[in-house]
């Protein structure tokens, strides 16, 4: 079995075959065999799992084992407690309500590399860092569910699966490594 943990780049499409205008995954990723464990859309960045084995990448990738996925959202505009209750309770996107989930107030530290290119800056708008911790991961549902309480995400990084962490793995964007086939982490032994 081989797992990979790969920091995917902004812009990369979570795919091998080539692409006319983004880089795909085999631009950062040589080992034969591996697909992804889930996928992060082309706008977001951080932590991808790859793996071969096929059971591994559904116990990662499927809601029904709620595994945790945590994720740092910089978002337009200040929300407030009461904002964050609302994201953790649930949220109505119309076509589904998102599980209840973790959220909180984060600080970026030198650890979280710049993005290229950078989010937009207005002066006028303030923006703010929260922490979702989510077991679903259905299609751009971080997104939708900030934006479904007035506070749209500009920059989207996940950076921990299960007891993984990307800051402890000490990856760079567009960095990989191969874990132990033994993985002692919740959720991915």
């Amino acid at each position: 079995m081989t797992l990979l943990a790969l920091n995917k780049p902004f812009g990369t499409i979570c795919q091998f075959s080539p692409h006319e205008t983004r880089a795909s995954l085999s631009d950062w990723v040589k080992v034969p065999g591996v697909y992804p464990a889930g996928r992060l859309d082309s706008d977001s960045e951080g932590l991808l799992l790859l793996t071969d084995d096929g059971a591994l990448q559904a116990r990662i990738a499927e809601p029904r084992h709620k595994l945790v996925k945590r994720y740092w959202a910089q978002v337009e505009g200040a929300p407030g407690a009461s904002d964050l209750k609302a994201l953790a309770r649930g949220v109505d996107l119309g076509d589904y309500v998102t599980r209840p989930c973790r959220v909180d107030f984060v600080e970026p530290d030198d650890a979280l590399w710049a993005r290229t290119p950078p989010i937009r800056y207005r002066a006028a708008i303030p923006t703010t860092w929260i922490e979702l911790s989510i077991t679903e991961g259905k299609n751009r549902q971080v997104r939708r569910m900030t934006a479904a309480v007035g506070f749209p995400t500009l920059r989207l990084v996940r950076v921990g699966v299960g007891a993984l962490d990307i800051f402890s793995l000490g990856l760079q964007p567009g960095e990989s490594i191969e874990l132990p086939s033994r993985a002692p982490w919740d959720g991915l032994a």
